[in-house]
């Protein structure tokens, strides 16, 4: 890991993006392992630094079944403190998940909280470059964000091992793979294709690094592939990394393969981008 994890979790500073009273939402596990099961109060969880140089906006993974709070979240936003960047967690609603009202919520709840988070930062740290950071399916999330309009000056986003396109009910691979469950959450991904010419809208707005892994079944490097021929035909900015012998979920825990330089190279990206 490219920085020491504190023996105890910071606190953070939560932002309620919806002011409706609702059900908490529910944690499991123990630091540094916890997840979030159950989402009903949409959250910005954010962590500062004395002189921030950037923001980001930091997408968990989990399937958009539950969220993968610290290892793809809060660690995260450490590591991006470490490099003076100001972050902001994204506690998003899931699709099709219990709305513990009685009924599920819809395909396009996660975008709605995403673009919440955005409003929110556009009031309160709008001089402050904005980065789109997300890993598994929070980087997908990362990309659908990314196509967002916003009046923050949205520097990159950083898309991890992240099922961005590939899941798309025309577009599988392979393409025998089923759909996903709940039927929300496939016809999100079926939305938000990100990176595929068919669907321009999800073409993201700004430059983008990617970090693969080449033998990764959860999700195939195909998903990178498409979004890179569609860069190269549409003039997008994309600085790609395909690892040999990297695991699905590395994260910066799992750094024992050729990936271990991979948070460097996200640093070095970090540092241009904010130079250019």
């Amino acid at each position: 890991m490219p920085f020491s994890l504190p023996a105890q979790p910071p606190v953070a500073e939560v932002t309620h993006l919806d002011a409706r009273k609702t059900a908490p939402n529910v944690f499991s596990g123990e630091w540094p392992d916890r997840q979030i099961a159950r989402v009903h109060s949409p959250q910005l969880h954010s962590f500062r630094v004395a002189k921030a140089r950037a923001q980001a906006l930091v997408y968990a993974g989990g399937g958009y079944t539950k969220l993968i709070y610290d290892k793809e979240g809060l660690e995260v936003a450490l590591w991006l403190n470490s490099l003076s960047i100001d972050a902001h967690i994204l506690v998003h609603r899931l699709p099709g998940a219990d709305s513990g009202t009685g009924g599920v919520y819809n395909k396009s709840i996660a975008l709605m909280d995403g673009q919440a988070a955005l409003r929110a930062l556009e009031a309160t740290s709008a001089s402050l470059s904005l980065f789109h950071v997300g890993l598994s399916s929070g980087g997908h999330m990362a990309g659908v964000m990314a196509c967002q309009p916003s009046s923050l000056n949205v520097r990159g986003g950083l898309i991890a091992y992240a099922p961005i396109n590939a899941n798309h009910r025309a577009h599988k691979y392979p393409e025998t793979k089923a759909d996903y469950p709940p039927v929300q959450k496939q016809d999100f991904y079926d939305d938000w294709a990100i990176g595929l010419e068919d669907h321009p809208h999800g073409l993201p707005h700004c430059p983008l690094f990617l970090a693969y892994a080449l033998q990764d079944r959860s999700v195939p490097v195909q998903h990178a592939l498409n979004l890179l021929q569609a860069a190269s035909r549409n003039g997008l900015t994309v600085d790609a990394h395909i690892f040999g012998t990297a695991p699905h979920g590395f994260a910066l825990r799992s750094l024992d393969g050729t990936h271990a330089s991979w948070p460097a190279l996200a640093q070095d990206w970090f540092m241009r981008r904010l130079e250019s």
